[in-house]
């Protein structure tokens, strides 16, 4: 399960560490793409499928699920580690989350992770934290 937050720095190459304990639950490659709030989300490669499928799924006929489509299927890039557990992050994926030096990456369960920049994150998870209890509330389903 991919838990846990972790803060890394792009080296000169534009390559980023994943966490030791993120990548042996990886394989040899996974996804990553853009997603909300300019974050990356990255996809084990079972994840991947199951989120292409669905996304595949939507109707042709809709113009937002057109437009879901093009933005994180055509935003996606299939990524392998080099030997010391690194990737590369392409310019396109880079420039969309902003990162130019600093990420910070964290778990979201079973199948997949966020990257974001280290700075937009800080920001993202000050307005959370002091609005935590307002986000919790209504969540009864979750039956805590």
């Amino acid at each position: 399960m991919f838990m846990g937050t972790y803060q890394h720095s792009l080296d000169t190459k534009n390559r980023l560490i994943i966490p030791a304990k993120f990548r042996n639950q990886l394989g040899d490659d996974f996804v990553i793409t853009r997603w909300m709030e300019h974050s990356l989300r990255a996809y084990t490669r079972q994840g991947w499928d199951q989120l292409a499928s669905s996304i595949k799924a939507l109707p042709e006929t809709n113009a937002k699920a057109r437009q879901f489509k093009r933005f994180v299927l055509g935003g996606a890039q299939e990524v392998e580690f080099d030997k010391q557990g690194r990737i590369n992050l392409s310019q396109n994926l880079r420039s969309y989350a902003d990162i130019t030096k600093d990420a910070t990456i964290f778990g979201l369960g079973d199948d997949s992770f966020e990257i974001w920049s280290t700075e937009r994150w800080q920001a993202y998870e000050a307005t959370v934290t002091e609005n935590f209890d307002d986000i919790a509330d209504g969540l009864d389903e979750l039956n805590f």
